[in-house]
């Protein structure tokens, strides 16, 4: 057994004899096992991010203190995820919890790091950069004796009548007063170095992040995910310890911002989730944000058998995976509450204007009969929807596609659309598609397109 999973097993049991067996323990246990994985197929230049609350962000860094070596902790991040709301009004007793933590370790030295700079405040602008050339380029005036003088190694010599130990040789010295950069400001002055501002990177980036875009209902990124992160955040991250080419891993992809941010940054990528859900969602955010990308996805179904083993292993799944067929929407998010008859919506402008909505129903079980699709027209009808789409694994009954078309049609100025419509999941794997007016493509969120690299993508 290597020595990190060795460390890995003796510092979860020492955490299990502290906080017994719970959810906290059960989610540490998960992510031992996850981290020693990742651990073992990191590159020895990777570099590892691991994003938590401060809940579990102590005991999750002290196992990768046991995974990776304390030495190659680099840097606990704390970044504002959100702006201050009323947890006190509503009678919590503590600070308001506005910020998430990101643990970052490197797997050896030779993990690249490339060094980022956010803007000058506009007030040290103010301060310190008060004097501008005739053509209004504005600079500071900067020290250039020697720091620790002779003891320091540093020239002692005259300049514009001033004797001192320098920064600079003398022969330095004379090529920045031939370009104008040492100045005095008054005779006898100590000459000083003329440092403009648009030469001047900003400031080095630390480990405490105020300025990342938050995501909220009035977010342009926001997606309906519920743990969305803001795309610059995964940017920032990527571009620090990657560069153009490398491979980006995200083994919790969520909506993708991930794989998102490392297409946009021209790196390759390998995107894991395991719910349909989050799947379906990437492979439009995908599409949308970069129309001519091409990838592959691993683990969906690609024919009746792998349905029927996916409805059979679990039934939200199928319902997830089953919507994305149509292009829905998923209706309830990641919720597995009540069945309210729903799992997914369809929006459509049947004049071009007015967006009306489709009811998507699933069904992945051996047998359907006719009172599903009564069941279906009553959901129409309290939803006020126009059309309902059954979606069945099984074959439809006689019954059933009769009871569908007594229910009618949706009549429109540019055509009549069956009420209710029966497809099965071999139908949708042949091609077959709702009969429905033209689709609202402004009814939900879409990722704003973007500019992709031509090179080969690993599979999500």
């Amino acid at each position: 057994m290597q020595s990190g999973n060795t460390d890995a097993a003796e510092m979860l049991r020492a955490m299990r004899s502290f906080l017994k067996e719970n959810d906290v323990m059960a989610y540490l246990t998960m992510m031992a096992v996850r981290l020693l994985e990742l651990h073992r197929v990191l590159k020895p230049a990777g570099s590892l991010y691991l994003h938590c609350d401060p809940t579990a962000s102590h005991y999750l860094k002290i196992l990768l203190d046991a995974v990776f070596g304390p030495t190659k902790f680099r840097n606990e991040i704390i970044w504002k995820r959100s702006h201050a709301h009323s947890d006190g009004r509503q009678g919590a007793r503590h600070f308001g919890r506005v910020s998430d933590t990101i643990l970052f370790y490197a797997k050896s030295d030779d993990a690249p790091f490339c060094v980022q700079f956010t803007p000058y405040d506009e007030s040290y602008i103010d301060r310190d950069y008060r004097r501008a050339d005739a053509d209004g380029r504005r600079y500071r005036l900067d020290n250039i004796q020697g720091p620790g003088g002779a003891a320091k190694g540093n020239p002692f010599y005259e300049v514009m009548g001033v004797s001192r130990h320098w920064r600079y040789s003398k022969e330095k010295m004379q090529q920045l007063i031939d370009q104008g950069r040492i100045i005095q400001t008054r005779p006898g002055a100590v000459p000083q170095y003329k440092r403009y501002l648009d030469e001047m990177l900003g400031v080095p980036l630390q480990n405490i992040w105020t300025d990342m875009p938050g995501i909220n209902n009035r977010s342009d990124e926001l997606l309906g995910y519920p743990t969305q992160k803001p795309l610059a955040l995964l940017e920032r991250i990527i571009q620090a310890s990657s560069n153009e080419g490398d491979v980006v891993l995200d083994p919790f992809c969520g909506c993708g911002t991930t794989i998102h941010a490392a297409e946009k940054l021209r790196r390759q990528w390998t995107g894991i989730d395991i719910t349909h859900l989050a799947i379906s969602l990437i492979e439009k955010r995908l599409r949308d944000a970069f129309p001519s990308i091409a990838f592959a996805v691993h683990g969906t179904p690609k024919d009746l058998d792998g349905a029927r083993s996916l409805a059979a292993a679990d039934k939200y799944q199928f319902q997830w995976w089953a919507v994305s067929l149509v292009d829905a929407v998923p209706f309830g998010g990641k919720k597995k509450g009540a069945d309210s008859g729903i799992d997914g919506l369809i929006y459509f402008k049947p004049d071009g204007k007015t967006t009306e909505k489709a009811i998507v129903s699933v069904n992945g079980g051996d047998n359907v009969n006719v009172a599903m699709v009564r069941d279906l027209g009553h959901v129409i009808d309290r939803e006020k929807a126009r059309v309902g789409v059954f979606i069945t694994l099984a074959e439809p009954t006689g019954p059933m596609k009769i009871e569908a078309i007594k229910s009618g049609l949706y009549e429109t100025e540019y055509g009549k659309f069956p009420k209710i419509q029966i497809l099965t999941v071999a139908e949708l794997f042949s091609g077959k598609q709702p009969q429905l007016p033209w689709r609202d493509p402004t009814a939900f969120r879409k990722a704003a397109r973007e500019s992709s690299s031509k090179q080969e993508r690993l599979p999500l």
